[in-house]
This record gives structure tokens, sequence and C-alpha cells, in this order.
């Protein structure tokens, strides 16, 4: 996991060989305004990662920075090896962005749309042919079967971003930004769509989205990243996050019909004491630890109210 030292860049080691995404010291400033103040965090192959932070935090801008639609103001960045500034449309081919909102195109039909985006990458297909997608296929993979053949004006809101994230893979990318990609998504679409995320990553596709669901974060991320106050405050897994947030865990159990409550610092051994005092009268046990929405809230409210300057990353919590 990124460490984060004093002053906001992160060590050289930190990111180690094979990176596929090294953000060091990202700075963005507008007028006399700085947004971003040292953004740190590396990604791997494979690796899905989530953006969490608060409106205005600077999610967007980031994004656009690695997509190569921005160029900062300082810092060390390189996306699959170049700096997004200096990308040239090889580059580009190898990357999938899903914006959160795209209305152009509205007399194409799907299908057509789909086959005209996907010749753009012909010419950039691997020895293999890998490169781009079946586009019937593609179609099927983000439920839009029914309507293939549909003028894209036509399509709900949920038809309409499902569509979006057809664009965003059709080129078979190595690298894949999706900003806030579920939106007006139903519970039965939001489900494919996390199936289709977890496909992606088996296919070794490195995907970093921003998103304000914490459950969606929770579900789809190896690891999540907070930013507030133009830095990346937190890192590491959902259950690495929790750990690091002061405060009980909460047990809870029944025994001959009563429920209990406990709240402990070490849940484990707890557990293993009421285990060996009560034994097999021990039912319906919980544990409850902080979750994803403590850690969020807690570091958002600490950075917003000037009560701490520290970032969490894996196991450790560090001075900035």
């Amino acid at each position: 996991m990124t460490m984060v030292n004093e002053g906001g860049a992160a060590p050289p080691s930190a990111f180690g060989d094979g990176a596929v995404l090294e953000v060091r010291d990202l700075r963005m400033r507008y007028g006399s305004v700085d947004v971003l103040k040292g953004v740190d965090f590396s990604a791997h192959k494979g690796e899905v990662l989530t953006l969490l932070g608060p409106n205005g935090a600077g999610k967007t801008t980031t994004i656009e920075v690695l997509e190569g639609f921005r160029m900062r103001s300082a810092g060390h960045v390189r996306v699959l090896g170049t700096d997004p500034a200096e990308g040239d449309e090889q580059w580009r081919a190898r990357l999938g962005v899903v914006l959160q909102s795209w209305r152009d195109h509205g007399k194409w039909r799907v299908r057509e749309l789909l086959a005209h985006l996907a010749r753009y990458y012909e010419p950039y297909s691997t020895a293999g042919g890998s490169r781009p997608r079946d586009v019937g296929e593609l179609i099927e993979t983000v439920g839009l079967d029914p309507h293939a053949d549909k003028k894209i004006a036509t399509l709900s809101g949920g038809q309409r971003r499902r569509l979006d994230v057809a664009i965003g893979i059709v080129g078979r990318p190595e690298m894949l930004f999706l900003d806030e990609p579920t939106a007006g998504f139903d519970p039965q679409a939001r489900r494919s769509f996390h199936d289709l995320v977890h496909q992606l990553a088996d296919e070794d596709t490195t995907i970093l989205i921003t998103t304000h669901d914490l459950d969606e974060a929770e579900k789809l991320a190896d690891r999540i990243l907070i930013l507030a106050d133009g830095r990346i405050v937190a890192d590491g897994s959902a259950e690495q996050l929790a750990a690091q947030l002061p405060g009980d865990a909460e047990v809870r159990w029944t025994r001959d019909g009563s429920r209990f409550v406990h709240a402990t610092p070490d849940g484990t051994a707890f557990v293993r004491d009421l285990f060996a005092q009560y034994g097999d009268e021990v039912a319906d046990l919980e544990v409850r630890r902080p979750t994803l929405e403590d850690v969020y809230m807690s570091m958002v409210k600490r950075h917003e109210t000037g009560q701490g300057h520290a970032a969490v990353s894996g196991f450790a919590e560090v001075d900035r």
C-alpha cells in the first residue's frame, strides 16, 4: 500500500515494478485555489480501485489528469508507462473512459454506433486480434440486446448508461476509468455491472472508479482511496481501513432466549472467552466492526473541520 510521508510525496520505492498507474505529488491549482495538494497512489494490473470523496474534493480533476484531458500543475504521473500529457493515439487506444454523462449521437442506433467506434481500434489490434471486442457479444454483456437497433435518443437513462459503459470497453482497454458509472442503474442493472467489473479485472484490466455509493465501493474495490483536503487521506481495502478507525467492536449474541450486546476493543478475545464460558449455549453470534461508511465519514469530517491531518495507508496511520 502507498505510504504518505511528510510533504505529501510518496517515496520512490512505494510503487515498485509493474505499476500500471503511478501518481506522485499530483497538484492542481485553479487561479489561487489549490484543488489537489499532493495526491499519491498507484495501481497494478487487474486491480480495481475506487476513489471516494465529497463533491469538490477533486475526484473528476484527478481522473481527467490521468486520462490526459487536463494538464496538471505539478507532480509525476504515469499511466501504462506514459505521461498522459504526452500520450499519443496508440496510448489512448489502450484506455477506456466512461464519463459521468455523454449525450451525443442521439440519432445513431446502438449497434451502429458501437460498430463504428470499434473500427477505430482495429489498427491497434494485437497479433492475436484481441482488440476490439465483438459488437454482438458486447451488447449482450451490457444487457442491451432488446435495444440494439433502437436510436440512442429513445433509450432510458439506465439504458443510456449501459451504452456509456459499452463505449468505454469496446476497445478492450488495459486501463479503464469509470466516473460514477452506475448512476441511473436499477438494482438488477447494478448487479450486472458489478459482475462485468469483476470479469474485466479477471482479464487483467486495471480499473479506477469514482463513486458516491459506498456499498458499491466496498463490493467492487480491491483498494479504496479517500480524497479529502486535496490529498489521499486513506488507502486500503475496506477491512484494512475499518481496522484503523478507533472504536470498539460490537458483539451480539443470544443465550437461553435472551439477547446480549457488548462493546469490546478486542472482539476475537471476547468471543473466545464467551465460548469458553458458555459453549453451545451461545447462538446467533454477530461481531460488528466499523463500516466503510464510518471510516469515510470520520476521515472526511476530520479534514473538513481541521481536526486532524493524517493519512491512513494499509496498516499504518502517519502524519502528512
